[in-house]
């Protein structure tokens, strides 16, 4: 059985087992339920699917390798660097129900 569950604004395939990483949610560790199921086993929502529930175990929360953010513009001497670190919550998927 898998799903399609909608979370952070992304779209995420899961299967009972998987190990994801997810936008930051505000729960450090424990149960977590997502209720916005837009697709189960082929039975697709518009939007999402009536009484479809995917419950997940949060595992951690992190921040993702650093990337550069470079702004340059040529002839006029603009240049800004920054950095960045998105943080993310690693989830467990528990069960899936339609």
């Amino acid at each position: 059985m898998f799903a399609v569950i909608e979370t952070g604004g992304k779209q995420y395939i899961v299967k009972e087992g998987d190990i994801i990483k997810v936008e930051k949610l505000p729960v450090e560790q424990g149960e977590i339920e997502f209720d916005k199921v837009l697709m189960v086993d082929g039975k697709v929502g518009a939007p999402y699917v009536e009484g479809a529930r995917v419950k997940a175990e949060a595992l951690k929360i992190g921040k993702a390798k650093k990337i550069i953010v470079f702004r340059y513009k040529k002839r006029k001497g603009y240049r800004k660097k920054q950095g960045h670190r998105q943080e993310f919550s690693e989830i467990k998927i528990t069960q899936i129900s339609a």
